[in-house]
């Protein structure tokens, strides 16, 4: 399955087949083959190069090909895109659920993904050439994708189901200030808040108190600390001149 085909049937817009490439490489899938798109020199169209941004590569290794016969050579199993099941024709499956049963066999097939025009959709005998029919679950009103858009929901759901790719940890987090840097910057602040008059330290009412809860639950970090108390040395350096006007 990690050489699933997606077709694409009578394409009509270059921008289209540019992004549904995009969606492709984003999964780590490369096998894309066109069935009688309305423009023959589609791959190389500026827009769909445009609207690949990055996967021009799989643009340069895409078929195109006259029927959907030729397009499913090689293809154990078939899958078509519908917004709404057909009264008569293949069963029709949520995608996410179809991927799993299919991914758990012991011989996975080799699947295609077959997408149909923009304007029309899947014809019913393309869609009776297949094993399967894929309906997303959408809004019940309004269940409309691009189909760019649909293609990169069934490559998420089908890479999920052959082991989805493993998210980069996060760099380390930066050491947190631990409590003495804490008060020593409540000291220095207490002190630059005095200079510019803003802190009367006859009167300090719960000031420093509060300030070192706000800190506290804001887990500083030591940069952090030596950024606050740059800020209270600038305050210290301007309080005579704030002073003196």
């Amino acid at each position: 399955m990690q050489s699933t085909r997606f077709i694409l049937i009578n394409t009509s817009h270059a921008g289209n087949v540019g992004a549904t490439a995009r969606a492709m490489k984003v999964m780590g899938f490369s096998d894309l083959v066109l069935v009688a798109p309305r423009f023959a020199d589609v791959l190389c169209h500026e827009e769909a190069i445009a609207m690949a941004s990055g996967a021009a590569d799989i643009l340069a290794r895409a078929q195109v090909v006259p029927t959907l016969t030729a397009a499913l050579e090689g293809v154990d199993f078939a899958c078509a895109t519908a917004m709404t099941p057909r009264d008569f024709g293949p069963p029709t499956h949520e995608p996410r659920s179809l991927f799993a049963d299919l991914a758990a066999r012991e011989a996975a097939p080799r699947l295609a993904l077959v997408f149909g025009s923009e304007r029309y959709g899947m014809s019913n005998e393309d869609v009776y050439r297949c094993h399967a029919v894929l309906s997303i679950p959408t809004h019940p009103d309004y269940g409309s994708l691009n189909l760019a858009q649909a293609v990169q929901l069934l490559a998420y759901d089908l890479r999920q189901a052959i082991g989805g790719f493993t998210v980069q940890p996060r760099a380390a987090a930066p050491d947190a200030a631990d409590a003495r840097a804490v008060q020593g910057l409540l000291e220095h602040l207490q002190a630059a808040l005095i200079d510019i008059g803003y802190l009367d330290p006859a009167a300090p009412k719960k000031l420093m108190p509060r300030l070192n809860q706000l800190f506290n639950r804001a887990g500083l970090t030591h940069e952090e600390v030596h950024i606050l108390r740059g800020i209270a040395r600038q305050m210290q350096k301007v309080a005579p001149a704030a002073g003196s006007r």
